[in-house]
């Protein structure tokens, strides 16, 4: 067997590189900032080449500290996915997942009964949260996110796109104001979704409103939700018309609760993302929801 260098040396400078820091590695280790530069230094005297730059009250990485992080720290992703293969021997298991909450109530809850008839041995945790998601005290296995698809250091797949439309209650196509054309808007609310995406792709009534030619109704008015799923329900009840995500909206367009009162969609640069650490990617708990999400996602 190939001689390696002490495993806290390797973890000392695997995390103050992460870092960029030894007082933050420490921190991390529940060591002395002392300690940990003293494993890098037995490292870099193992290895007869120096892997930090340090610089005035910061590191940098040498060239050798670049090539050597990468494969380190996949090393230890392995080695970490290898002790919790330990799960797949087991048939049952608890899966938890943070979900944003209008993903969670308008498009995954309705399907969930799908996943434990064909897996009853799995029990899903779900969490609705908005929070950005902290994976590294175990609690979480999984997290579904709408967003660009950027999340560093993290196992990321695409579950589903999204695109906008207006959305109404059938009855507002009927009675003294139908709507018929987007110029009938004025006669009736206009929803916001004022829900913190970020995403800059996503239209606004102004938007809307201008890209149809319309510019004599005031696209401010009408009442303002936190959550997608809060314009869909208000939608149903009839309180007026919406921009409605279709992924969240679809299953009321399906069953007739909702109607798009106007051809077209707005396809967005956002989309929902299935979000792991890399070491959890293969449970088998996480392996086989993540399978049935793009299963359903593709139906």
């Amino acid at each position: 067997m190939r001689r390696l260098p002490p495993m806290n040396a390797l973890r000392a400078f695997e995390a103050a590189a992460r870092h960029l820091s030894f007082t933050k590695a420490a921190a991390e280790l529940n060591v002395t900032a002392a300690a940990v530069g003293q494993q890098v230094k037995l490292l870099e005297d193992r290895l007869a080449r120096p892997l930090f730059h340090r610089l005035h009250r910061a590191l940098a990485l040498t060239e050798a500290g670049q090539a050597v992080l990468p494969g380190l720290r996949d090393g230890f992703d392995r080695l970490a996915a290898a002790l919790e293969a330990i799960d797949q021997a087991v048939e049952g298991g608890v899966l938890t997942v943070s979900v944003a909450p209008s993903f969670a109530s308008k498009w995954l809850v309705p399907r969930l009964d799908r996943f434990q008839a064909r897996r009853p041995e799995i029990d899903v945790h779900l969490s609705a949260s908005m929070a950005v998601v902290d994976f590294s005290d175990g609690a979480l296995d999984a997290a579904i996110r709408y967003g660009s698809g950027r999340y560093e250091g993290l196992f990321v797949e695409r579950v589903i796109g999204e695109n906008v439309v207006p959305v109404c209650s059938p009855q507002l196509l009927e009675g003294p104001n139908p709507i018929r054309a987007p110029g009938d808007l004025r006669h009736h609310a206009l929803l916001h979704d004022a829900s913190p995406d970020n995403d800059p792709s996503c239209p606004d009534w102004r938007m809307w409103l201008r890209a149809s030619g319309v510019g004599d109704i005031d696209a401010q008015r009408g009442p303002r939700f936190n959550q997608s799923s809060m314009v869909i329900e208000a939608a149903v009840s009839g309180r007026g018309v919406g921009l409605a995500k279709r992924t969240l909206a679809q299953d009321d367009i399906q069953s007739g609760r909702l109607v798009c009162p106007f051809e077209g969609i707005q396809p967005l640069a956002f989309a929902y993302w299935f979000v792991c650490p890399r070491h959890k990617a293969e449970l088998r708990r996480v392996r086989l929801f993540r399978d049935w999400l793009r299963a359903e996602a593709a139906s």
